[in-house]
Protein backbone atom coordinates (compact mmCIF):
# COMPACT_ATOMS: atom_id res chain seq x y z
CA UNK A 1 0.00 0.00 0.00
CA UNK A 2 2.71 2.58 -0.01
CA UNK A 3 3.65 2.08 -3.34
CA UNK A 4 -0.08 3.71 -4.22
CA UNK A 5 0.47 6.69 -1.53
CA UNK A 6 4.25 7.07 -3.08
CA UNK A 7 2.40 6.98 -7.11
CA UNK A 8 -0.76 9.66 -5.72
CA UNK A 9 1.97 12.02 -4.57
CA UNK A 10 3.80 11.84 -7.61
CA UNK A 11 1.25 11.79 -10.71
CA UNK A 12 -1.52 14.14 -10.97
CA UNK A 13 -3.64 11.94 -13.25
CA UNK A 14 -7.02 9.74 -11.74
CA UNK A 15 -5.31 5.94 -10.75
CA UNK A 16 -7.25 2.83 -10.69
CA UNK A 17 -5.88 0.17 -8.66
CA UNK A 18 -6.55 -3.18 -8.87
CA UNK A 19 -5.23 -6.43 -7.75
CA UNK A 20 -5.96 -8.99 -4.68
CA UNK A 21 -9.10 -6.50 -3.99
CA UNK A 22 -11.68 -9.51 -2.46
CA UNK A 23 -13.54 -6.90 0.45
CA UNK A 24 -14.71 -3.86 1.30
CA UNK A 25 -12.27 -3.01 3.66
CA UNK A 26 -9.88 -3.87 0.88
CA UNK A 27 -11.32 -1.11 -1.51
CA UNK A 28 -11.65 1.12 1.41
CA UNK A 29 -7.52 1.20 2.14
CA UNK A 30 -6.56 1.76 -1.27
CA UNK A 31 -8.85 4.73 -1.82
CA UNK A 32 -7.53 6.24 1.75
CA UNK A 33 -4.31 5.71 -0.01
CA UNK A 34 -4.69 8.07 -2.96
CA UNK A 35 -6.55 5.70 -5.91
CA UNK A 36 -9.60 7.33 -7.65
CA UNK A 37 -10.93 3.81 -8.49
CA UNK A 38 -10.73 0.40 -8.01
CA UNK A 39 -10.49 -2.46 -10.40
CA UNK A 40 -12.24 -5.92 -9.14
CA UNK A 41 -12.14 -8.87 -11.20
CA UNK A 42 -11.71 -12.13 -9.81
CA UNK A 43 -13.63 -11.23 -6.30
CA UNK A 44 -16.44 -10.23 -8.43
CA UNK A 45 -16.91 -13.07 -10.49
CA UNK A 46 -16.71 -15.51 -6.96
CA UNK A 47 -19.15 -13.10 -5.34
CA UNK A 48 -21.29 -10.36 -7.87
CA UNK A 49 -22.93 -8.84 -4.87
CA UNK A 50 -19.16 -7.48 -3.94
CA UNK A 51 -19.78 -5.06 -6.85
CA UNK A 52 -23.50 -3.80 -5.44
CA UNK A 53 -22.07 -3.35 -2.26
CA UNK A 54 -19.07 -1.30 -2.88
CA UNK A 55 -20.59 0.82 -5.68
CA UNK A 56 -23.20 1.64 -2.51
CA UNK A 57 -20.39 2.31 0.04
CA UNK A 58 -17.98 4.50 -2.26
CA UNK A 59 -20.43 5.49 -5.56
CA UNK A 60 -20.11 3.81 -8.80
CA UNK A 61 -17.97 5.89 -10.03
CA UNK A 62 -15.13 4.48 -8.57
CA UNK A 63 -16.05 0.93 -9.49
CA UNK A 64 -14.34 -0.54 -12.07
CA UNK A 65 -14.98 -3.89 -13.60
CA UNK A 66 -12.27 -5.71 -14.70
CA UNK A 67 -12.57 -8.70 -17.35
CA UNK A 68 -10.36 -10.50 -18.72
CA UNK A 69 -11.82 -12.84 -21.69
CA UNK A 70 -10.79 -15.15 -24.17
CA UNK A 71 -12.74 -16.02 -27.76
CA UNK A 72 -14.12 -19.50 -27.33
CA UNK A 73 -16.33 -19.13 -30.33
CA UNK A 74 -19.16 -16.92 -32.25
CA UNK A 75 -20.13 -14.40 -30.06
CA UNK A 76 -18.49 -16.19 -27.02
CA UNK A 77 -16.16 -14.54 -25.13
CA UNK A 78 -15.40 -16.65 -21.92
CA UNK A 79 -14.66 -14.67 -18.82
CA UNK A 80 -11.73 -15.42 -17.07
CA UNK A 81 -10.00 -15.06 -13.27
CA UNK A 82 -6.64 -15.38 -11.51
CA UNK A 83 -4.91 -13.39 -14.11
CA UNK A 84 -6.26 -15.22 -17.11
CA UNK A 85 -5.35 -18.59 -15.62
CA UNK A 86 -8.94 -19.60 -14.37
CA UNK A 87 -11.70 -20.29 -16.37
CA UNK A 88 -15.16 -19.78 -15.54
CA UNK A 89 -17.86 -20.81 -18.02
CA UNK A 90 -19.59 -17.41 -18.15
CA UNK A 91 -19.92 -15.26 -21.32
CA UNK A 92 -18.77 -12.08 -21.29
CA UNK A 93 -21.97 -10.40 -22.56
CA UNK A 94 -23.95 -11.88 -19.70
CA UNK A 95 -21.68 -11.10 -17.28
CA UNK A 96 -20.81 -7.66 -18.16
CA UNK A 97 -25.09 -6.91 -17.80
CA UNK A 98 -25.13 -8.41 -14.76
CA UNK A 99 -22.35 -6.03 -13.03
CA UNK A 100 -23.80 -3.16 -14.89
CA UNK A 101 -27.11 -4.17 -12.98
CA UNK A 102 -25.30 -4.27 -9.91
CA UNK A 103 -23.61 -0.59 -10.45
CA UNK A 104 -20.58 -0.73 -11.68
CA UNK A 105 -19.08 2.57 -12.67
CA UNK A 106 -16.38 1.34 -15.64
CA UNK A 107 -15.27 -1.42 -17.35
CA UNK A 108 -12.02 -2.10 -18.05
CA UNK A 109 -12.20 -4.98 -21.04
CA UNK A 110 -9.02 -6.68 -22.06
CA UNK A 111 -9.02 -9.73 -24.69
CA UNK A 112 -6.32 -12.23 -23.60
CA UNK A 113 -6.08 -13.15 -27.27
CA UNK A 114 -4.57 -10.26 -28.14
CA UNK A 115 -2.80 -9.00 -24.77
CA UNK A 116 0.78 -8.62 -25.92
CA UNK A 117 0.25 -9.24 -29.39
CA UNK A 118 0.80 -5.78 -30.59
CA UNK A 119 -1.50 -7.21 -33.66
CA UNK A 120 -4.21 -4.79 -32.75
CA UNK A 121 -7.58 -5.21 -30.60
CA UNK A 122 -10.78 -7.14 -31.04
CA UNK A 123 -12.77 -4.95 -32.06
CA UNK A 124 -16.00 -7.42 -32.57
CA UNK A 125 -15.27 -7.80 -28.98
CA UNK A 126 -15.32 -4.12 -28.27
CA UNK A 127 -18.28 -3.22 -30.22
CA UNK A 128 -20.10 -6.20 -28.51
CA UNK A 129 -19.99 -4.98 -25.50
CA UNK A 130 -19.59 -1.21 -25.36
CA UNK A 131 -22.66 -1.24 -27.31
CA UNK A 132 -23.86 -3.68 -24.79
CA UNK A 133 -23.59 -1.31 -22.00
CA UNK A 134 -24.20 2.67 -20.83
CA UNK A 135 -20.74 2.92 -18.79
CA UNK A 136 -17.44 3.96 -20.16
CA UNK A 137 -15.69 0.47 -21.90
CA UNK A 138 -11.91 1.09 -21.26
CA UNK A 139 -10.48 -1.91 -24.06
CA UNK A 140 -6.77 -3.12 -23.41
CA UNK A 141 -4.76 -5.86 -25.18
CA UNK A 142 -3.89 -5.54 -28.34
CA UNK A 143 -2.14 -1.89 -29.37
CA UNK A 144 1.12 -2.25 -31.62
CA UNK A 145 1.27 1.29 -33.27
CA UNK A 146 -1.20 4.20 -33.02
CA UNK A 147 -3.53 3.04 -36.00
CA UNK A 148 -4.47 0.65 -34.34
CA UNK A 149 -5.64 2.62 -30.85
CA UNK A 150 -7.22 5.01 -34.18
CA UNK A 151 -9.35 1.74 -35.72
CA UNK A 152 -10.40 0.86 -32.43
CA UNK A 153 -11.75 4.51 -31.32
CA UNK A 154 -13.26 4.94 -34.57
CA UNK A 155 -14.92 1.69 -35.11
CA UNK A 156 -16.40 1.28 -31.56
CA UNK A 157 -18.13 3.22 -29.06
CA UNK A 158 -14.88 3.44 -26.43
CA UNK A 159 -13.97 6.63 -25.32
CA UNK A 160 -10.97 5.67 -23.84
CA UNK A 161 -7.90 3.10 -24.65
CA UNK A 162 -5.08 1.45 -21.99
CA UNK A 163 -1.90 0.95 -23.98
CA UNK A 164 1.28 -0.94 -22.33
CA UNK A 165 3.83 -2.50 -24.06
CA UNK A 166 3.72 0.36 -27.29
CA UNK A 167 5.01 2.72 -24.50
CA UNK A 168 7.32 0.81 -21.98
CA UNK A 169 9.16 -0.86 -25.15
CA UNK A 170 9.60 2.83 -26.61
CA UNK A 171 8.09 1.98 -29.77
CA UNK A 172 5.89 4.62 -29.25
CA UNK A 173 4.97 8.04 -27.39
CA UNK A 174 2.42 9.22 -25.95
CA UNK A 175 2.76 12.37 -27.82
CA UNK A 176 3.11 9.59 -31.34
CA UNK A 177 -0.14 8.16 -29.75
CA UNK A 178 -1.65 11.46 -29.10
CA UNK A 179 -0.90 13.20 -33.19
CA UNK A 180 -1.88 10.22 -34.50
CA UNK A 181 -5.36 10.12 -32.52
CA UNK A 182 -5.47 14.17 -33.36
CA UNK A 183 -4.77 13.54 -37.05
CA UNK A 184 -7.57 11.33 -37.45
CA UNK A 185 -10.30 14.01 -36.01
CA UNK A 186 -10.52 12.25 -32.53
CA UNK A 187 -10.44 14.48 -29.34
CA UNK A 188 -7.91 13.73 -27.30
CA UNK A 189 -6.47 15.99 -23.88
Amino acid sequence: LPIIEEAARDIFVPMTVGGGLRTLDDIKAVLRRGADKVAINTAAVHRPELLREAAQAFGSQCIVLSVDVVRRGDNFWEVMTDNGREKTGRNVIDWVREAEEMGIGELLLTSIDSEGTRSGFDVELIKQVSDLVSVPVVPCGGAGNPGHVVDMVLETRAESVACASVFHYDQYSIADMKEALSDAGIEVR
